[in-house]
């Protein structure tokens, strides 16, 4: 059985330059470690095990991104009635407004207002209506002031 992965398409675009970017750095990386080896005992060679640390790090998230992208699900916003995935949502209540766009769980980044279905925010918001009021994680109360 194959795993879906919902990601937006903008968060599919990053996921592919991120990919080009790390794929860019092989031949650097293969450079490091033959340069390293050319300084002969590789038991207690630091700079062959530290080109290949990064190359381990390196190829491991490419081999994440590709598989990622192979199970991904493109979501869109559907017609802001209600908050679904991809949909972007002000919050207002306690004297604040906070916006808030619901993706998939690879793409979340709070820091960016990027939160994902599975978390308690987005679990609290999800298939709400505007004007509906929604009890955050924090325990405080918000009412959805719009839907985008």
């Amino acid at each position: 059985m194959s795993k879906t992965v919902n990601i937006t398409a903008e968060g599919r675009k990053d996921l592919e330059d991120e990919l080009a970017a790390l794929k860019a750095r092989r031949p650097e990386i293969a450079e490091k470690i033959a340069l390293a080896r050319s300084y002969g005992d590789l038991s207690e060679n630091e700079d062959y095990t530290a080109a290949r640390g990064e190359q381990k790090v390196v190829e491991g998230r490419i081999l994440e991104i590709e598989d990622i992208l192979l199970h991904a699900k493109i979501i869109k916003a559907g017609k802001k009635e209600k908050v679904e995935m991809g949909s972007t949502v002000t919050l207002d209540g306690a004297g604040k407004t906070s916006t808030y766009t619901l993706v998939g769980a690879v793409e979340a980044n709070p820091l960016e207002g990027k939160v994902s279905n599975e978390s308690p925010i987005g679990q609290a918001i999800f298939g709400k209506k505007v004007g509906d009021e929604v009890k955050l994680p924090n325990g405080k109360t918000f009412k959805i002031a719009e839907i985008a």
